[in-house]
């Protein structure tokens, strides 16, 4: 396994770090010599995770949706960190969402949180990427945005809308001399997934999940997706007809 080389003057920022994959990245990071900043709403969680970090992790609170407050916390992370080389924009959230609970408030804040919040953080450190032509930009999607899935349609969307994102500034990034991966974890252990309902086939440990989302950064990988048990038969079906890949899936998750 391998992990990104720490930088002689700059850091790395995650959002959505107060548990769960985000924080045990940021671990494992400044355990490898890095600065990080980790962000999130709970700020009692941040706090706790930097006290035990001889110094090398930073808590930053912000809420992700707050588009100038970002821009401020990324100005704070500069000031005392030095410039941002490494974002990994990793807050999420799921609702189900289905036909017959339909909630327009519901998709909003999943789009909010998921994809508008990721947004936020690329405006913030971007410019400063550009400018010196080099970091690295990290954006956490998911298998669902291969293909449509039963309740997952707010939180497919939004991660979807980050991959077709991703794949778009691939082309600026090249260019510029910058990097950027988007990470497609599988079902991993974490606060959110504990509210499921439905088996989570090839379910991993977080431990697991950070080791190869470090791997990919490392290798500079545009696409991180695991594992591919999980991700190659739904990439499959993405060649699928329609018809028959609504029956199938239907049949496979008991709809």
């Amino acid at each position: 396994m391998r992990i990104p080389e720490a930088p002689d003057n700059g850091c790395a920022w995650i959002t959505g770090a107060s548990s769960g994959m985000g924080l045990g990245m940021a671990k494992m990071l400044a355990g490898a010599g890095w600065r990080v900043a980790i962000s999130a709403r709970s700020t009692e969680k941040l706090e706790a995770a930097a006290r035990d970090s001889n110094g090398q992790i930073i808590a930053m609170p912000v809420d992700v949706t707050d588009e100038a407050a970002m821009r401020k916390t990324a100005g704070l992370i500069e000031s005392e960190a030095g410039p941002v080389t490494l974002a990994i924009m990793n807050a999420g959230t799921y609702t189900p969402v289905d036909a017959e609970s339909f909630d327009a408030g519901s998709v909003r804040k999943q789009m909010e949180v998921n994809y508008f919040g990721a947004v936020n953080g690329i405006a913030a450190v971007l410019p400063g990427m550009t400018d010196r032509r080099s970091g690295h930009l990290a954006l956490v999607a998911s298998p669902t945005s291969y293909r449509g899935l039963p309740r997952a349609g707010a939180y497919g969307a939004a991660k979807s809308a980050m991959v077709s994102l991703a794949e778009s500034l691939k082309f600026d990034c090249d260019r510029l001399g910058l990097d950027i991966s988007v990470i497609l974890p599988g079902f991993v252990r974490t606060a959110m997934t504990e509210q499921n309902d439905f088996d989570m086939p090839f379910l991993m440990e977080p431990d697991e999940a950070v080791r190869r989302i470090l791997d990919g950064l490392a290798r500079r990988r545009f696409e991180i997706a695991f594992p591919k048990r999980l991700v190659w038969p739904m990439k499959i079906t993405r060649a699928m007809p329609c018809s028959w890949y609504f029956p199938l899936m239907a049949r496979l998750t008991r709809q």
